[in-house]
């Protein structure tokens, strides 16, 4: 046999190996919280298209313990209440063993105070931090992760000497301005307003009014979904895109294309990701995602690419832990690695010390201008 057909012989013998038949008897069934409805179900179609890569990509490497990994789906795009009842019947009733999830913190806190550290939880996007609850696990970026370090690499780059904050009227846009301030006053600038506006606001023209007549040069966007899209579009109608650099902690694919490349005129992103993002990691999950999803693919988004990132966390901490028992999760979770489309990832104080990226706007869309690596998550929750 020569050498290319014992290797064709040798892949099919390994691929064999891996089919389904080989799997424990029962099943891993994980829920997926992510919105389908409401203002965060924009986001839905591309966190489902992650979140079945992801059971693709863990099936194919002999599942998780030896598991089979099948999806079931909740609406976290509902009220909280109701969001978690769906995740009570995925649960208890589907008895679902572990669950995945990319939703706002309302939910995430009903969803915490209805598992009580039953069952692990691994809560994927950009939040205000402070989540310590037994058997959670936080992959998204924290303020302290995507400003601590972007706030005075701006300041060097730019100059800023007058910020404005703006966000909408809840614990994370608050909790995000408030961790900002003490990085802004710290590179000698001055914060001229801070205001938080519900998210039923769909007019900015008194708070452009209020930031045209505050002389600031730099503005802190902590809106969400429809809200930073209107803003940012408004700003730009204002004549402000030349005279004040905005930096948003939540603006990414989806959000860009609403607000359009030329309304982002002098905008910048603080996340630990970007579609785009130049290493071989990133741009094979790009890839993947392109082929798996075809070309009316929603957008990949660093939310969407988050819900991946939990089955990863899942699956490193698993095998660390040899179960998926919460308490045994917990025990050794510190110092959990694993790899992924955002680079190497270290489980610390049930969050992850990550890499940020900056980019700011061009023509063609986001351009990562600024990598940060191994940032910390800033937490301080006792394993």
């Amino acid at each position: 046999m020569d050498r290319r057909h014992f290797l064709q012989a040798t892949l099919a013998a390994g691929a064999a190996s891996a089919l389904p038949a080989a799997f424990a008897a029962d099943p891993l069934k994980v829920a997926v919280m992510i919105p389908q409805s409401g203002p965060g179900g924009l986001f839905g179609p591309s966190c489902k298209a992650c979140a079945q890569m992801a059971a693709t990509a863990l099936n194919t490497r002999g599942g998780l313990l030896g598991r089979k990994v099948e999806l079931l789906y909740g609406d976290a795009g509902l009220a909280p209440a109701e969001a978690g009842q769906a995740a009570l019947k995925l649960w208890k009733g589907q008895k679902a063993g572990a669950v995945i999830g990319m939703h706002d913190s309302a939910v995430r806190g009903a969803l915490v105070g209805l598992f009580k550290g039953q069952v692990p939880y691994l809560y994927t996007p950009v939040y205000e931090g402070g989540e310590c609850a037994k058997g959670t696990y936080v992959k998204g970026e924290t303020p302290q992760q995507q400003l601590e370090p972007v706030i005075p690499w701006l300041a060097a780059e730019r100059k800023p000497t007058k910020w404005y904050m703006i966000g909408n009227d809840y614990i994370w846009g608050r909790n995000t301005n408030a961790t900002a301030r003490a990085y802004i006053e710290k590179t000698g600038a001055k914060v001229v307003g801070d205001e938080y506006l519900p998210f039923t606001v769909d007019n900015f023209d008194a708070s452009l009014a209020r930031i045209r007549d505050s002389g600031a040069d730099a503005v802190l966007v902590s809106l969400v979904g429809g809200a930073s899209v209107t803003f940012n579009k408004s700003f730009a109608s204002f004549g402000l895109s030349d005279k004040a650099i905005r930096l948003g902690t939540l603006i990414e694919e989806n959000t860009l294309a609403g607000i359009g490349f030329a309304n982002a005129r002098n905008l910048y992103s603080s996340s630990g990701y970007f579609a785009n993002i130049d290493t071989p990691a990133a741009k094979a999950f790009a890839a993947d995602y392109a082929k798996a999803n075809g070309a009316n693919a929603p957008a990949l988004n660093g939310l969407a690419e988050s819900t991946y990132e939990g089955f990863l966390m899942l699956e490193a901490l698993a095998k660390k832990a040899g179960s998926l028992d919460p308490a045994k999760l917990d025990a050794a979770s510190e110092g959990t690695t694993y790899n992924g489309p955002r680079g190497t990832v270290t489980v610390k104080a049930r969050h992850v010390e990550q890499d940020i990226y900056v980019a700011d706007v061009t023509d063609k869309g986001f351009r990562v201008v600024k990598t940060f690596p191994k940032v910390s998550a800033g937490q301080t929750c006792k394993v």
